[in-house]
């Protein structure tokens, strides 16, 4: 049976706005798409790199919402 999981790659631009893209997987294949302009592309080696300088690149977002976060 075919197995699909859906994973996302968040960054913020310099005005606080949020870009998202998603990473999917069906079985090997990886799939990801931009859910700011509809870019798609599929990824076989490291999606979720190419999903950040996809955000990096057209959209100039580039804050990491996890970066800086500490456990208490």
């Amino acid at each position: 049976m075919l197995q699909i999981t859906t994973s996302k790659v968040s960054r913020w631009d310099q005005h606080g706005r949020e870009h998202v893209v998603r990473v999917r997987r069906a079985g090997v294949q990886r799939t990801i798409r931009c859910d700011t302009c509809g870019w798609r592309r599929g990824a076989q080696f490291l999606p979720w790199l190419k999903a950040a300088e996809h955000l990096a690149e057209a959209h100039q977002a580039t804050v990491d919402p996890t970066e800086g976060k500490t456990t208490p």
